[in-house]
C-alpha cells in the first residue's frame, strides 16, 4: 500500500528479488502515474521507473467492501508495506497493530517522513523536505552559493533501501523464531544515518560542515578538476602511494618533497596552495588524456559523465544494468536493471509495470482462491475496480 517513490522503490527491489508484489491503489491510481513530462503510451516514465514486476489491484479503501477485500489479502500476505502518514490506516479501520496481533507471523513495514512516534509524526514529507531537515542539503552545493538538493531522490530511495533491508532481516528472523515484526522506517532517520562521517565531525569535532561542492573535507586530493577541453575529471588520491602517483602524472614530482605537502595532514592544512598548483596543471591537457595518464599511475580517476553517457556505457558493460521490457501494447522501452547479482540466479526480463487494477482477477484467484463468479460479484459490489469499469 505505497505511492509515489519511497514505498514503490522498496517493493520494486523486493519484486526484482522474486517477491510476488501486489500493489493496492486507489481508483485514481498511484499519483506518480500522472507525473509529466515523459510518457510511454499513457504511463508516466516516473511511474515506470519504480513499479516493474508487480501486480495492481484498485480498491477504494473508504468503502466497506474495499476494506474487507484488503483485509483478506493482508491475511494471506507474508509482508505488508505502506507509506501512509501515521494513523491514516487506523482511521480506515486497517490498523497495522490489529493485524499483527491477530497474526504473529505477519511482517508490516511502515515508511513515513518522520516515523511512527515523536512530535513530527503527523507532518507530511517528501524527498527534499528530509534532505533539508537532515542537513544533507546544507552539505550540497558550492561554497558561497545557495544549498541545492541532491540530483537523485535520496530521501525516498534510501528509505526504500533501509525498508528492504529491514523486511529481509525480519523474514530471516521469522524463519528462526516464527515471529513477525512491525517495522518503522523514517525518511528523516535514514538521511541522518547517511550523513556518515559528517555527523561524526559535527558530534565529535564540534564543527558545522558546509557545502562540499566537488571536494572532500579531509582529503584535498579527492575532488574534481577542469581539464583543458572543458570536461571535468575526478581524482581520489587518498593514500601516500596515490599522492606520489598524482605528482608524477602532473609532472610535478618536486611536490612530493615540498614540506607543505609531505603528509595528508599538511596537504589538508595547505590545500588552497595545492589546489592552485593542481588546477593549473589539469588545464594543460584534455580530460581523456588525464584519464589515461592517471590510470597508468594507479590513481583512481573518472570523467564526470552526463546521465545519457553513463547509461550508454552501462549498456556495454556486460553487467545487465540496462534491460528492456515491453509495454502492454508492445512498445519496447529500456530501463535500468537490478544491481544485485547472486550466484545461481539469472535475472529474468522485467515485467512491465501493471495497468491500474489490471491484475485484480488473477490476484483474487491466486491469493484468495475464489471463483470467477465470486470475483464478478465482488466487482459488481465495488470491492475493487476492474479495468473494464474505467472510461
Amino acid at each position: 500500500m505505497t505511492t509515489f517513490l519511497s514505498g514503490p522503490f522498496c517493493t520494486q527491489v523486493l519484486a526484482d528479488l522474486g517477491a510476488d508484489v501486489v500493489k493496492i491503489e486507489p481508483p485514481t491510481g498511484d499519483s506518480s502515474r500522472h507525473i509529466p513530462p515523459h510518457f510511454v503510451e499513457s504511463d508516466s516514465a516516473y511511474f515506470l521507473a519504480n513499479n516493474r514486476n508487480k501486480r495492481s489491484v484498485s480498491v477504494d479503501l473508504k468503502s466497506p467492501d474495499g476494506r474487507n477485500l484488503v483485509s483478506r489479502l493482508i491475511t494471506q500476505a507474508d509482508v505488508v508495506i505502506d507509506n501512509y502518514r501515521p494513523g491514516v490506516l487506523a482511521r480506515l479501520q486497517l490498523n497495522p497493530l490489529d493485524f499483527c496481533k491477530k497474526d504473529s507471523r505477519l511482517i508490516w513495514a511502515s515508511i513515513s517522513g518522520f516515523g511512527q512516534t515523536g512530535p513530527a509524526r503527523d507532518r507530511p514529507a517528501y524527498d527534499m523536505i528530509v534532505q533539508a531537515e537532515s542537513g544533507v542539503m546544507s552539505l550540497t552545493g558550492e561554497l558561497d552559493r545557495p544549498s541545492v538538493r541532491l540530483g537523485i531522490p535520496a530521501g525516498d530511495t534510501v528509505a526504500g533501501l533501509y525498508a528492504t533491508i529491514a523486511v529481509n532481516a525480519a523474514l530471516a528472523d521469522r524463519e528462526r523464531t516464527g515471529r513477525g515484526r512491525m517495522i518503522d522506517v523514517s525518511m528523516l532517520d535514514c538521511q541522518l544515518a547517511m550523513l556518515s562521517y559528517q555527523s561524526a565531525y559535527a558530534l565529535i569535532g564540534g564543527v558545522t560542515p558546509g557545502h562540499q561542492g566537488a571536494r572532500h573535507d579531509s582529503i584535498p586530493t579527492y575532488r574534481s578538476f577542469s581539464a583543458g577541453d572543458g570536461r571535468e575529471v575526478v581524482i581520489t588520491a587518498n593514500t601516500e602511494r596515490m599522492w606520489q602517483g598524482l605528482c608524477r602524472a602532473v609532472e610535478r614530482t618536486e611536490l612530493c618533497s615540498d614540506p607543505r605537502f609531505s603528509s595528508g595532514e599538511l596537504r589538508l592544512e595547505n590545500r588552497d596552495a595545492l589546489w592552485e598548483i593542481l588546477e593549473a596543471a589539469f588545464l594543460q591537457r584534455a580530460a581523456e588524456d588525464w584519464i589515461s595518464i592517471l590510470e597508468k599511475e594507479d590513481v583512481p580517476v573518472a570523467l564526470i559523465k552526463s546521465v545519457p553517457e553513463a547509461l550508454k556505457d552501462a549498456q556495454h558493460s556486460d553487467r545487465g544494468m540496462i534491460t528492456s521490457m515491453k509495454s502492454r501494447h508492445g512498445s519496447a522501452i529500456d530501463v535500468v536493471g537490478n544491481p544485485i547479482k547472486m550466484s545461481g540466479i539469472t535475472c529474468k526480463t522485467p515485467s512491465y509495470p501493471p495497468a491500474l487494477g489490471g491484475d485484480a482477477a488473477s490476484v483474487m484467484k491466486d491469493w484468495l482462491n475464489i471463483s470467477e463468479s465470486e470475483i464478478q460479484q465482488m466487482s459488481a459490489n465495488g470491492a475493487f475496480l476492474s479495468p473494464s469499469a474505467r472510461t
